[in-house]
């Protein structure tokens, strides 16, 4: 058991005897005295199939299942599958693209820190590192007479993903971005 203030992404809860991944929390603050915070958690189910979706207050108390972490390197994609390979003992582990369609705007063959989630002998998804170094395919051309404000420019990366860049970065460069938010951080 685990308290609703306390659940993040990826976490398995069990409802009704169903294994649901957590893919996204809401949480709304009141502005009224005495009222609680109410977390709204968006699940879908493990393999595939019906979402789940539920308003909790904070400190209620949530039925989760718990999982093991292994470390994973992208190792081939075969059709609709992405097949990861345990760091440690090599194993193979297939998943389908849907269930991890989020996180693929992140994942390249060099990514490091990825890491299989499973219940039991079940996989139930990925879980990204905090930041990932992409490398910019394609921008705007920085322009001459910049203003001394922070501007920024949309900058496609390796993966498809668009992120906005400061103005001063060119195609070809490394950097750094936060897989949490999608934003930018540094070059790399």
């Amino acid at each position: 058991m685990t308290k609703a203030s306390e659940l993040k992404r990826s976490d398995v809860l069990s409802v009704n005897g169903n294994l649901f991944v957590v893919r996204q929390i809401d949480v709304q603050s009141p502005s009224a005295r005495g009222a609680a915070t109410l977390y709204r958690v968006r699940a879908s189910a493990v393999g595939g199939g019906q979402k789940y979706e539920e308003r909790f207050k904070g400190d209620e108390e949530v039925t989760t299942v718990a999982l093991t972490r292994h470390a994973v390197q992208l190792s081939y994609i075969d059709g609709d599958e992405y097949v990861f390979m345990d760091n440690e003992d090599f194993t193979q582990y297939p998943i389908k693209r849907d269930d991890i369609e989020d996180e693929l705007a992140f994942i390249t063959e060099s990514t490091q820190g990825l890491l299989v989630l499973r219940v039991e002998d079940q996989v139930i998804g990925l879980e990204l590192p905090a930041v990932v170094e992409l490398d910019i395919l394609e921008t705007t051309p920085a322009m001459k007479a910049a203003s001394a404000s922070a501007r920024t420019k949309p900058a496609t990366l390796s993966t498809g993903l668009v992120v906005q860049v400061p103005e001063y970065i060119e195609p070809g460069e490394r950097v750094r971005v936060n897989t949490a938010e999608r934003r930018f951080m540094s070059r790399a």
